[in-house]
């Protein structure tokens, strides 16, 4: 492939990632804002925020774990976050005896408690072990918080706030809610150890 129309595609591309991200902002401002607002306010009050999904959203999902048990922006104390099925044993133990559909549940039943938070990762919306981790945590007492695509899906019916990125497009959906995971990082940071 000639190096022009390689440049072309990261050109388009990369255009389309800035022009959903515009559009996002735009559209689901408020949504993202008081999301933000709801996971500052978990951690203030001493509570957890779980997170899950399944691919690239599983690993979007460790990815902002590692932002707040560690550090975004600058040196503060860790923060209580962790990702559902990320003890390989328990998992393979959890989808061997009860089914995939029931890794996330199993666990946020066993770890999650009243007004902690959970954050489920779906871009179609419709991952089952996702949404029922979801209901499972909502039984519990837990504020649930889902990151999706555009199309409404069961994710709505399982979560207090739900963040539509309007896209059916896997990769830019995925791409914004890592966009979205970084800004919540840096609001927490901001909000909870100001400099």
């Amino acid at each position: 492939m000639p190096k022009q129309k390689i440049l072309r595609e990261f050109s388009d591309q990369l255009n389309a990632s800035a022009d959903l991200k515009r559009k996002l902002i735009e559209l689901q401002g408020e949504v993202m804002a008081d999301i933000a607002v709801a996971i500052v306010d978990a951690f203030r009050n001493g509570h957890r925020v779980y997170w899950c999904g399944n691919g690239g959203s599983f690993t979007d999902a460790h990815h902002i774990v590692g932002e707040l048990v560690g550090k975004y922006g600058y040196d503060r104390p860790p923060l209580p976050s962790f990702v559902l099925g990320a003890g390989v044993a328990a998992m393979t133990a959890i989808a061997n005896d009860y089914g995939y559909e029931h890794v996330f549940s199993r666990e946020a039943k066993a770890c999650v408690q009243a007004g902690d938070v959970l954050v489920g990762l779906t871009t179609s919306g419709n991952s089952r072990n996702v949404c029922d981790a979801m209901a499972a945590a909502q039984e519990l007492g837990a504020l649930t918080i889902g990151l999706a695509g555009e199309k409404k899906a069961r994710i709505d019916e399982v979560s207090d706030l739900v963040l539509h990125v309007p896209s059916t497009h896997t990769p830019r959906i995925q791409e914004c809610h890592i966009t979205v995971g970084h800004v919540i990082c840096d609001v927490v940071e901001k909000h909870l150890f100001p400099q």
